[in-house]
């Protein structure tokens, strides 16, 4: 579909394709189904008309389109492959009802795309790894990518925009009297850092909190449990409402990740309830914390166990500031329309 200059956002129709690992929005765990909520519910704020694809069971403002009642992640009688071809090939047979398919589900359905009229746009929410590459680059010329930070753009690839993931503000508070705990938040998994994360509130005679779903159950059980006690304490993977009650009232957030993260909701999130954020500098981490201002930007843990001693030199409001300012889910939005707008134009 090609439109001229006049053509309004308010005209077009969008199908947004959400992973089905989790529900959209996530109940707890679940970046990728929280992104693609976060872009269906801010489009439908917009007055765009927007379709989601996801399972039967998320909750949303635009119309929903299902073919998987629950997530896989939570039902082991799922078959991931199965579920994935079902609910993806429901949304390329009715590909011709709508001006743009927006995909969050990584590369498979990229391989759809030269079969379909409908433009395709990809936001890459990640590389699992680069045996996934050869997909990318095969439908490179012929689909859009937009990257959610420039540290995780692959040079063999070409982009149409970076797209910061944005978050709605209201769902976090802010906070300017944190109680006396620092926050480990993500998954349980040595990229995320989590013994590190323990080591550093030890050597600092700091409580810390540690919530986020297990995804490696022998380094949980080798480097996280057997440190659990009073004062370093396990709360689960939580949902909304207790991330932002834990976000906001920690002193800090621990970030001490171990590979090239693409985004870091978490660190953003924090920010957003004025936390500010301890990370070691990898990936995006230079493109969401400003050093010295909102957090610390470290190389090694005895960086880090010196930034939280120097804590207390970070202004929260400036972190909140910060956050609004550049990641919000108003600002990815307006980002996403133009980018819709070129493409359409382009009438590929």
């Amino acid at each position: 579909m090609k439109i001229n200059s006049n053509h309004s956002i308010n005209l077009m129709k969008i199908a947004v394709l959400s992973p089905i690992a989790w529900r959209t929005p996530p109940e707890n765990y679940g970046p990728w189904e929280q992104v693609a909520s976060n872009i269906t519910e801010g489009l439908v704020e917009q007055g765009v008309d927007v379709t989601l694809f996801a399972t039967a069971n998320s909750l949303t403002n635009a119309k929903l389109e299902a073919v998987c009642d629950q997530p896989y992640a939570t039902n082991p009688e799922i078959d991931p492959k199965v579920w994935e071809s079902l609910h993806i090939s429901h949304l390329m047979e009715q590909a011709h009802q709508f001006d743009l398919i927006h995909n969050n589900y990584d590369f498979l359905p990229l391989t759809y795309s030269k079969l379909i009229d409908t433009p395709m746009l990809t936001t890459i929410h990640g590389f699992s790894s680069p045996a996934i590459l050869p997909v990318y680059k095969k439908y490179n010329t012929s689909t859009y990518y937009v990257s959610i930070s420039d540290s995780d753009r692959s040079p063999e690839l070409d982009y149409i925009k970076t797209i910061y993931n944005g978050i709605a503000v209201d769902d976090f508070t802010f906070n300017d009297q944190p109680e006396n705990y620092l926050l480990f938040f993500g998954r349980i998994h040595p990229d995320k850092g989590t013994y590190e994360a323990i080591q550093i509130a030890q050597k600092t005679n700091n409580q810390l909190i540690i919530a986020g779903l297990i995804q490696d159950e022998p380094y949980y059980n080798e480097k996280v449990k057997p440190y659990l006690s009073e004062s370093i304490r396990y709360v689960g993977n939580v949902g909304p409402e207790q991330r932002d009650s834990l976000l906001g009232k920690a002193s800090a957030l621990l970030h001490p990740v171990h590979f090239e993260e693409p985004f870091g909701l978490s660190v953003a999130e924090a920010m957003f309830c004025g936390t500010p954020v301890i990370a070691f500098k990898k990936g995006s981490m230079k493109e969401l914390i400003l050093d010295q201002k909102t957090g610390f930007l470290v190389h090694s843990l005895e960086q880090a166990i010196e930034a939280v001693q120097d804590i207390h030199t970070i202004d929260r409001g400036e972190c909140r500031r910060h956050a609004v300012e550049n990641f919000s889910r108003k600002k990815m939005i307006d980002a996403y329309i133009e980018v819709y707008e070129e493409i359409l134009r382009a009438g590929r």
